[in-house]
């Protein structure tokens, strides 16, 4: 155990306070004694996984963060066909790797996404057309108030777009997770355009997961998505805001106003969504005059200068400058389109200006 360590450390964005003490856990058990210890003694608990969707306040926090460095992959079968299960604290982009190692696919469009294992039904994590929750067979979860751990299938997640039921709520720690993959190195069916047409198959279609993997990776890094210790366009929590779901019963409205703003010769990315649809919040931060790079070149905290989805630290930022750049680029998008962005990351000890 440390005590009063920044927490800095422990976080993609290289920001945040220090916490009262710091605990590693390398092992499950440890994990479990660890957590139901401190909630016995009543301290206060923060889980640090892969840190990749973290936005710590400058004043830390008051109590104990648990850092989840249990890493164990195993592979195995059942009925159903192969599956991966890793402990919560494994490197995702590690876990997805071995997968295509090994010869299997499922996994191959969540290349490259910064964080660990047992975070991603947290937030039921997706890109280029997957989410986990396509492929999720269990999490193993140990429930805080009881000291039992049990798996728990998909349907009870309430899986849905960046979410579940564990998102928002600290009475149940996610242990390990459990992914169903597909045999013979074959990838999900492509269901991202882009992608579709960077490896030179038809949307739907399936391919080789290696091939996938590397022109995920390809695209990723060329918007600054893939983490380099030298590069600040990767010192971000990724996407920092969510894509907007507009309702049926406003979209017309909305999409009237967003030409109004941009052209009717503009075609304006949308997708469906349960109950409306999917608009584009990187495409409406650049239409509503947010450019790459924005404010600044001098700013401490400014947008990605690859993709204006990504908030970063540019080496001398404080949370709170990242939160007030995030709040202008709401306020900016809400005040252009009528359109308000969510943001995707948890916060600790802060929040966005109002």
């Amino acid at each position: 155990m440390t005590h009063a360590q920044p927490l800095s450390a422990f976080t993609t964005l290289r920001l945040g306070g220090p916490a009262d003490a710091v605990v590693e856990c390398t092992d499950t058990d440890a994990l479990i004694d660890t957590v139901t210890a401190l909630d016995r003694a009543g301290t206060p608990v923060l889980l640090i996984a892969g840190g990749s969707n973290l936005v710590i306040g400058d004043d830390g926090f008051a109590g104990t963060a648990v850092v989840i460095a249990t890493d164990g992959v195993e592979f195995g079968s059942d009925d159903a066909g192969p599956y991966v299960t890793a402990q919560a604290g494994a490197d995702w982009d590690s876990l997805v790797a071995a997968t295509v190692d090994a010869g299997f696919g499922g996994l191959e469009c969540l290349s490259g996404i910064p964080g660990a294992a047992g975070t991603t039904p947290v937030q039921n994590v997706g890109a280029y057309g997957v989410e986990v929750g396509d492929l999720l067979r269990a999490v193993r979860l140990l429930d805080r108030a009881t000291g039992d751990t049990r798996w728990a299938g998909p349907d009870e997640l309430a899986l849905g777009y960046r979410t579940s039921n564990l998102k928002g709520r600290d009475d149940h720690v996610v242990l390990a997770v459990s992914l169903r993959l597909n045999d013979g190195g074959t990838s999900q069916p492509i269901a991202y355009r882009e992608l579709a047409r960077r490896v030179g198959v038809d949307e739907g279609v399936a391919a080789a997961a290696a091939d996938i993997r590397a022109t995920v990776l390809e695209l990723r890094r060329g918007k600054g998505m893939v983490l380099d210790a030298d590069d600040h366009d990767t010192w971000s929590a990724g996407s920092f805001f969510t894509n907007p779901i507009v309702g049926d019963d406003v979209i017309d409205d909305v999409l009237d106003r967003i030409r109004a703003v941009v052209g009717d010769d503009v075609a304006i990315p949308q997708f469906p969504a349960d109950g409306g649809s999917k608009l584009s919040a990187g495409w409406l931060i650049e239409r509503a005059g947010f450019t790459r790079g924005y404010p600044s070149d001098q700013a401490a905290a400014r947008l990605s200068t690859k993709h204006t989805l990504a908030l970063t630290n540019r080496g001398a930022a404080s949370t709170a400058d990242l939160l007030a750049l995030a709040g202008t680029v709401r306020d900016g998008v809400l005040e252009r389109f009528g359109v308000e962005l969510h943001p995707e990351p948890v916060f600790v000890n802060c929040s966005l200006p109002r």
